[in-house]
């Protein structure tokens, strides 16, 4: 059974850039009912007691009904648990790692030219979906998108960074302006443990 983890900061934590009346609907309503899904969905299958990360890594060796919900509902839980792992308080967000710092100079050119990279990549997700930074088996980094609730993890990438642009993540505050709520992201992004993500 997945459970869906405790936020490490309060949900006023985030203001003004992440407001709290959508992170707590977000997390308490959207996050739960991916959790609630999944969970029902694998009950009573072989799949009930295994971890929901390996679920999504070995996702093409899963077949009938059950992959559908294990990709929709199972990625949902998974994708939100990771999203919230790399957010903090502005005050508390930090810089990244040295190394980190070295990969995207070596990657995009630049941490500004990364920026740019990835909100790119935000902005230009079609309907709803993901902005990540992932790297791949050799370690290389990389930008990604990905529709819906797909996950890096089932094409052999390690997501580091991700960003939510389904319009439940951001449209109480910033409405139709996505590309407001990708410059607010960058201010609460939590770079001590997506440095962490880099270095495992």
């Amino acid at each position: 059974m997945y459970e869906k983890p405790k936020l490490a900061f309060e949900l006023d934590a985030l203001e003004p850039h992440l407001d709290k009346e959508n992170l707590d609907i977000h997390y308490n309503k959207h996050h739960t009912a991916y959790v609630t899904k999944f969970n029902a969905a694998v009950e009573g299958t072989e799949y009930a007691d295994k971890e929901l990360g390996e679920l999504l890594k070995d996702i093409d060796g899963i077949e009938g009904d059950v992959k559908i919900a294990i990709v929709n509902n199972g990625g949902g839980a998974w994708n939100h648990s990771f999203f919230w792992s790399v957010l903090a308080p502005a005050s508390e967000s930090g810089e990244p790692s040295e190394g980190l710092s070295s990969a995207i100079d070596s990657a995009f050119g630049s941490f500004e030219d990364f920026k740019k990279q990835f909100s790119e990549a935000a902005v230009t997700v079609f309907g709803s979906g993901w902005a990540w930074l992932v790297k791949d088996s050799e370690g290389k980094l990389e930008i990604m998108k990905t529709s819906n609730q797909d996950s890096p993890l089932s094409v052999g990438k390690t997501p580091l960074l991700c960003l939510d642009v389904w319009e439940h993540a951001y449209y109480l505050k910033y409405r139709n302006l996505r590309p407001d709520f990708i410059e607010a992201f960058f201010n609460v992004i939590n770079w001590g443990m997506v440095s962490e993500n880099f270095s495992a």
